[in-house]
This record gives structure tokens, C-alpha cells and sequence, in this order.
């Protein structure tokens, strides 16, 4: 296991006056997506991990200003592209959402591919592929672009493994639970159904993300997953509550936890790539196999396992992800600590 990445990391950075923010808004299968194109700070450090320790030291405010209300809600997310960090990538991405800033997002990814490459953010040295340094690793990209409009993204995600299973909690209201930490670009405990959840739809979207805090908290109280090769890529993350589809082209269903409040409208890249390695450590899923994913409003991303390895001592899989995302405007968005008594964003 590797030790955290030594980073500076020096007090925070605060605006003295107004600060501008040039955005893309839009969505990836109908999960919120914000590509700032203009206000990256500096960052320091040699790769996208070190460089997402400096951020989180020194500029989390820009992440809380720009991903929580009154310029943001509850589900917002997206990120920076910066130049590569490694001689063979295209482009970097920093991820930036209302829960911190993620070492890896599937639907981010999609979602900031098209439309940096809509706008000329990124030149591609190869037509219809990229190669892309993120905080998780480095990960591949193939897109179809048709009349200037970007139709479809696929991402070949980092290695993904089954952490634990079998680990139950006992959830107040709710019942036990016994559920499974799988890995996908974060950690996520999956929850299929069983005596105390029968479904998605019988527990309803308030009540997931009610109890899915909770399933959170007690899950950290027993065990915390660290990334073999990474040790800054820790902890319990998200939540994913399993079904059996809706849709007739879907394998399975779900709905994904994450932040305080959220539920990803979109089926999820990361845990999409962790479901499916849940999957392939018990021999349901195999290389060359597709996984179609639905999310909770019923769109779809189309997982595949691409091949298989190890990860430390896991046995691992590397995933790819396909989904579409869509523009819904340009936003310029001003942060003013000496006119907004709410310039760092809040919650409620």
C-alpha cells in the first residue's frame, strides 16, 4: 500500500472580492453536470491525487460555492478540466460535487467530455478517443460525435474489485441489513434485496436517502475500505440499493446514494463499475459480458466488463461505461464575499 501523496498544503485561499465563473451546465442521463471553464485555481502537485489534496486544502470553497445552494442543490456535480498531468493524456479532470471531490465520476466524466469537446476544451490527438488523468488513476475514452454534437461517450474506467461482503448492520426503523463494499472509482456498500428492503419502489426516495444515511454511518463505525494502491482513496462513499429492472433492456436497477441528500437520477458510472465487480467476484458477470444499468428514473448506461486482473490482493475487473449527456445552457456564475453573506454556499 502507498502512503498519501506529500503535498503542500497551505491555508486556504479566500477571495478577497468578486470572483467569476464561466459554466457549461447540463446533464448526463439526467444526473446535474457543471463544467467550469473559466476560475480554475492553481493547483499543486504532480498527479490529479496530489493535485485533489491541494484543492480540498486550499479551494474547497469553490467546490461548496458552486455545488451548494443558492448556485447550486443537493445533486450537483461536476469539475475543472485541466492540461495533462502524464505525457499520454489528452486532458485532466478534477471532480467536484456537494459530497467533496471524488477521486473518480462516471456520469461527470461523460457529461464533461461532451461538452468540452462540444466547445473546443479538448483536442483530442486521436479522433474519437481520449486519454484522461484523474484523481483515481488514468482512464480511457471513446465518443461518437455527429454534426458538432457529441451522441455518446464510453469510459474505460479504472480497475474496480469487491472489497468485503457480508457485513450486516442493524438500521433503526428499518431492520437488519446485510450488505457488501464494492469498488468502482469509490467505494460504495450495495444493498440487494432482503427481509428489511424489498425493493425500491416499496421503500420509496425518501426513505431511501432517510435510511441510507444511516446504513452509512454504521457501516464506517465497523470497517473502512482504503484503495490498495492509494491510501488517500478511503471510506465509504455512496450507498446502492439493488432491484430487478423495469426497463426491457436493463439487468438490473437501482438507486445510488451519495452526499447528504442525493439520489443520482443518472444509473451511475463508478457504481455501475461497482456493481459489476460485485457481480464478477461471484462468477455472474465474465469478460466480454454487458451489463445494461437503469437508474431510478429509468435511463439507462450500458457497463461491460472489459477484462480481468488482480489489485493488490483483489481480484479485479476494468469496467467501461456508455451514456449520453446533453447541454441545457451557459452559466456565469459570481462568488462575492463582500456583497454575499452566503457567498460559500449552505445547506439546509
Amino acid at each position: 500500500m502507498t502512503t498519501a501523496p506529500s503535498v503542500p498544503t497551505g491555508d486556504p485561499v479566500l477571495p478577497t472580492g468578486r470572483q467569476t465563473f464561466a459554466c457549461i451546465d447540463g446533464h448526463t442521463c439526467g444526473n446535474p453536470v457543471r463544467l467550469v471553464m473559466g476560475g480554475h485555481p492553481p493547483l499543486v502537485g504532480a498527479t490529479m491525487s496530489e493535485k485533489r489534496q491541494d484543492f480540498l486544502s486550499r479551494f474547497d470553497w469553490i467546490r461548496t460555492a458552486l455545488c451548494f445552494e443558492p448556485r447550486g442543490h443537493d445533486m450537483m456535480s461536476g469539475g475543472f478540466v485541466y492540461p495533462p498531468c502524464s505525457p499520454e493524456a489528452d486532458a485532466s479532470i478534477l471532480f467536484i460535487e456537494t459530497s467533496g471531490c471524488l477521486p473518480m465520476c462516471g456520469h461527470g466524466t461523460i457529461g464533461m467530455v461532451t461538452f468540452a469537446l462540444e466547445h473546443g476544451l479538448i483536442r483530442p490527438r486521436t479522433p474519437g478517443k481520449l486519454v484522461l488523468d484523474v484523481p483515481a488513476g488514468q482512464i480511457g475514452v471513446e465518443y461518437e460525435r455527429t454534426a458538432g454534437k457529441v451522441t455518446w461517450v464510453r469510459l474505460f474506467n479504472i480497475d474496480s474489485f469487491l472489497h468485503s461482503r457480508g457485513i450486516t448492520i442493524e438500521v433503526p426503523e428499518l431492520g437488519p441489513l446485510t450488505l457488501d463494499i464494492s469498488y468502482g472509482g469509490n467505494f460504495y456498500g450495495i444493498i440487494e434485496p432482503q427481509g428489511a428492503y424489498t425493493g425500491i419502489d416499496d421503500l420509496g426516495s425518501q426513505k431511501i436517502i432517510h435510511f441510507s444515511g444511516l446504513v452509512r454511518q454504521l457501516v464506517r463505525e465497523k470497517i473502512t475500505p482504503v484503495h490498495p494502491l492509494d491510501s488517500t482513496i478511503r471510506g465509504l462513499s455512496h450507498v446502492m440499493w439493488v432491484d430487478k429492472p423495469k426497463h426491457k433492456d436493463a439487468h438490473g436497477r437501482n438507486a445510488v446514494f451519495y452526499g447528504d441528500r442525493a439520489i443520482d437520477r443518472s444509473p451511475c458510472g463508478t457504481g455501475t463499475s461497482a456493481r459489476m465487480a460485485h457481480l464478477a467476484a461471484q462468477g455472474k458477470l465474465s469478460v466480454g459480458q454487458s451489463f445494461v444499468h437503469e437508474s431510478i428514473i429509468g435511463s439507462l448506461f450500458e457497463g461491460r466488463v472489459e477484462s480481468a486482473g488482480t489489485l493488490g490482493d483483489y481480484a479485479s475487473i476494468r469496467p467501461s461505461i456508455k451514456g449520453w449527456a446533453v447541454q441545457t445552457g451557459l452559466n456565469t456564475i459570481y462568488v462575492d464575499p463582500t456583497q454575499d453573506p452566503f457567498w460559500r454556499g449552505f445547506q439546509v
